[in-house]
């Protein structure tokens, strides 16, 4: 028998079963664990996690529509294997919705948002001097969460959500390329000076360059680091 790979869930979790179960799978996929173009088996995933076979065909359903797994017909499920043009079109859609985050987030935010967000940079700072990549990552992704609440949307939250989680796998490459780090802060320093100055205009300009420039480096670090890809 193949190695288990997957802890089981934690069955004592206030959360519901298939939510466990679909964030377990997600994980795996995010941090490598199930690698790309890998086959997914029903009842080999059940035993690991310790569950039936329902919760993880539901997952699974789920993780197609959010686009981290392909079905093949008479086949079976794969882990999506990312090409440049995916990468590319996660990012054009991410550019425009962030931007109407900024924008919206402009009009909306309160000072209490503003001081998180004047706070959050000073931690992104500090990992950046530790080179932290872990408490990067996540100080990385608590200032975009803030504009995303900051934007009153509930709804664009979840969509943005999302989309990032689909090319989470590849940030730690992205942020370790060359001056990507101090880039991304001199970045985020902007948007909250934007936010701040209730800017809506420059607001949205500074989140979509932002965006744009993540995708850039993104790309250049995974053609620099050999990811398996297709064009």
């Amino acid at each position: 028998m193949e190695e288990r790979r997957l802890k089981p869930v934690n069955l004592d979790s206030y959360k519901p079963l298939r939510e466990l179960v679909l964030e377990a799978i997600r994980e795996a996929i995010i941090n490598g664990t199930l690698k790309p173009r890998e086959r997914l088996m029903e009842i080999q995933l059940a035993e690991e996690l310790g569950v039936s076979r329902t919760p993880v065909r539901e997952a699974l359903r789920k993780l197609e529509l959010e686009g981290f797994i392909v079905m093949v017909p008479r086949k079976g499920a794969y882990v999506a294997d990312l090409s440049f043009k995916d990468i590319a079109d996660v990012f054009e859609i991410r550019a425009a919705l962030e931007a109407l985050a900024a924008g919206l987030a402009a009009e909306r935010i309160t000072d209490e948002e503003l001081e998180e967000m004047e706070r959050l940079l000073v931690e992104k700072a500090e990992a950046i001097a530790a080179n932290d990549m872990e408490k990067l990552i996540e100080v990385d992704t608590k200032f975009h969460d803030a504009i995303y609440r900051a934007s009153r949307n509930e709804r664009l939250y979840h969509i943005i959500s999302n989309l990032r989680e689909q090319i989470q796998r590849f940030r730690t490459t992205s942020l370790a390329y060359p001056g990507r780090m101090k880039q991304s802060l001199d970045e985020h320093r902007g948007i909250v000076e934007a936010l701040q100055a209730r800017d809506i205009q420059l607001a949205r300009n500074l989140a979509q360059e932002h965006i744009e420039n993540a995708e850039n480096s993104m790309l250049e670090a995974i053609k620099k680091d050999g990811f398996p890809m297709h064009d």
